[in-house]
């Protein structure tokens, strides 16, 4: 069994530190809110009326770049993000009815034998893994920040007894 030293966990830039700390925000976020249905249609960025920008109907509508169209889709997200790094992504092919050593050889036939790697290739291997690493980072430090932010609102709006539709 692989043994984490003391030394990596206790490294606030850490991968695994990093993790932890998005876990943690997901499980505040789910704990604090109670009812996430009450997250429907509310937007998921608070903006102010400058912010707004008309459609065709002259009505006002804010601007989304996320996929999400209110704060119960990004809690969606968020916990279904938090799953899949405590579960894995198998989890949801596990329920296929397949054992896990089953998907495991699946997943091998599936890849094609190439023998061994260059030098070339390993090296490039270095570079990639660098590169998803530092995206890997930037992901899971914005994930974060936004489950907080979505815990924090929900308090501010929902919890304090000022929800207004």
């Amino acid at each position: 069994m692989m043994r984490i030293s003391s030394d990596s966990a206790s490294n606030k830039h850490s991968l695994i530190n990093v993790m932890h700390r998005f876990i943690a925000a997901a499980n505040n976020m789910d704990e604090t809110i109670m009812v996430p249905s009450l997250l429907r249609d509310l937007p998921l960025e608070e903006q102010a009326p400058s912010e707004m920008e008309p459609n065709n109907n002259n009505n006002q509508e804010p601007r989304c770049p996320n996929k999400q169209r209110d704060m119960y889709e990004h809690y969606l997200l968020l916990k279904s993000i938090k799953n899949d790094m405590e579960w894995g992504m198998l989890k949801k092919e596990m329920s296929s009815g397949a054992s896990f050593l089953e998907m495991a050889v699946k997943q091998e036939e599936q890849q094609p034998v190439t023998g061994d790697l260059l030098p070339a290739d390993n090296a490039d291997l270095e570079d990639q893994f660098h590169y998803h690493l530092r995206g890997l980072f930037g992901v899971l430090s914005k994930l974060t920040m936004q489950a907080d932010n979505l815990t924090n609102r929900y308090k501010r709006e929902i919890g304090g007894g000022n929800f207004m539709r």
